[in-house]
C-alpha cells in the first residue's frame, strides 16, 4: 500500500509469510549458506534476507528466482511464493506494490494528507496511529511502528534507488503531535534530504496553479524500466498498471515538480520553520 500511516500498510507477519520464510531458511541451511554468504551471492542485504525469513517482508519475484537458482530449491520457493498470492486478507494490489517497491530503481511520491511513511519519525507515526479510528490497541500500535521502521530501511538499503518526494507545506504547519514532534520531524526530513538518492520539494501553501488536485500518488520504475502507479483513498488502494493512466500521472507529477519549490528553496523553507 501507500505510505499512509493511518492504515495497515506494511506487510504484517502472517502464516503464509512465516511459512515462506521457514522454507527459505531450510533451503539456505541445506545449501550451506549463512545469511551473510547468501546476501553476498544474490546481491541483497543480510537484513533483507533476515526480514524475509522472519515473515516481515514480501519476497519480490527477482529475489525468489535468485534464491531458487542459488539454493537449488527444486521449484519449492516459487511454489511457496505463489501461495502468498492466494492468502486471504492480502489484497492483490498491496502484494504487488510491496514487492515492486523493494526492487524499484525510482520511487516518486506526492502527498497532501500526511508525511509519507518513509519519512516519518517514530513520534510522528505514533501520533497518527494513536489518532486512528476505530482505536488501535497498544500491541497493534507497536506492531505498526515496527513495520514502519522496517520499511524505512529501503532508503538506506537501496542507495541506488532514486527517491523523489513532493510534500505540501501545510503538512509541517499542522504540527501533528505538537511542537516538539514537528521540530523533530523537520530535523529528520532535513537529514534525509542530505542523502544523494533523496530529492525533496515543498509545494507552497499559496499556489495559483496545481497539477495534483486529484490527490496523492506514487510512481514506481522497475529494474526492467516499466512504470506503475498507486493511489489511495480512505479505506482502499488502487494499483495502476495501465500505461496510459501511468503516463497521465507522470505528466502531472512532472508538472508538480515545476510548480513546487526547488530542492534548495524547499530545504531553506524547512530550515526557517525549524528556526521559528
Amino acid at each position: 500500500m501507500s505510505s499512509s500511516a493511518t492504515s495497515s500498510n506494511e506487510p504484517q507477519p502472517t502464516d503464509g509469510l512465516r511459512a515462506f520464510g521457514a522454507v527459505l531458511k531450510s533451503f539456505r541451511k541445506r545449501a550451506g549458506y549463512t545469511q551473510e554468504s547468501l546476501a553476498e551471492e544474490i546481491g541483497y542485504s543480510v537484513h533483507f534476507i533476515a526480514s524475509v525469513e522472519q515473515g516481515r517482508r514480501f519476497p519480490p519475484p527477482r529475489f525468489v528466482d535468485q534464491c531458487e537458482a542459488t539454493l537449488d530449491a527444486f521449484g519449492t520457493l516459487r511454489l511457496a511464493a505463489n501461495q502468498l498470492s492466494r492468502q486471504r486478507g492480502l489484497a492483490s494490489w498491496f502484494r504487488r506494490w510491496a514487492q515492486l517497491e523493494q526492487e524499484a530503481v525510482a520511487l516518486s511520491t506526492y502527498e497532501c494528507r500526511l508525511i509519507p511513511g518513509l519519512l516519518q519519525t517514530e513520534a510522528y507515526a505514533r501520533t497518527l496511529f494513536v489518532n486512528q479510528l476505530p482505536p488501535m490497541g497498544d500491541e497493534q500500535i507497536e506492531a505498526q511502528l515496527e513495520a514502519r521502521v522496517e520499511r524505512q530501511l529501503l532508503l538506506t538499503e537501496r542507495p541506488n534507488t532514486a527517491y523523489s518526494f513532493i510534500l505540501e507545506e501545510h503538512l509541517f504547519q499542522r504540527r501533528m503531535g505538537g511542537h516538539e514532534v514537528t521540530m523533530e520531524l523537520i530535523d529528520h526530513v532535513l537529514g534525509l534530504a542530505e542523502r544523494r538518492n533523496i530529492e525533496l520539494q515543498i509545494m507552497p501553501v499559496v499556489r495559483e496553479s496545481h497539477a495534483g488536485l486529484d490527490g496523492p500518488m506514487q510512481l514506481l520504475e522497475t529494474p526492467e524500466n516499466r512504470w506503475f502507479a498507486y493511489g489511495e483513498g480512505q479505506e482502499s488502494g488502487h494499483f495502476i498498471a495501465d500505461a496510459k493512466v501511468v503516463s497521465m500521472l507522470q505528466m502531472r507529477y512532472a508538472r508538480m515538480r515545476a510548480q513546487a519549490l526547488s530542492f534548495e528553496d524547499s530545504v531553506g523553507l524547512l530550515e526557517r520553520m525549524r528556526g521559528a
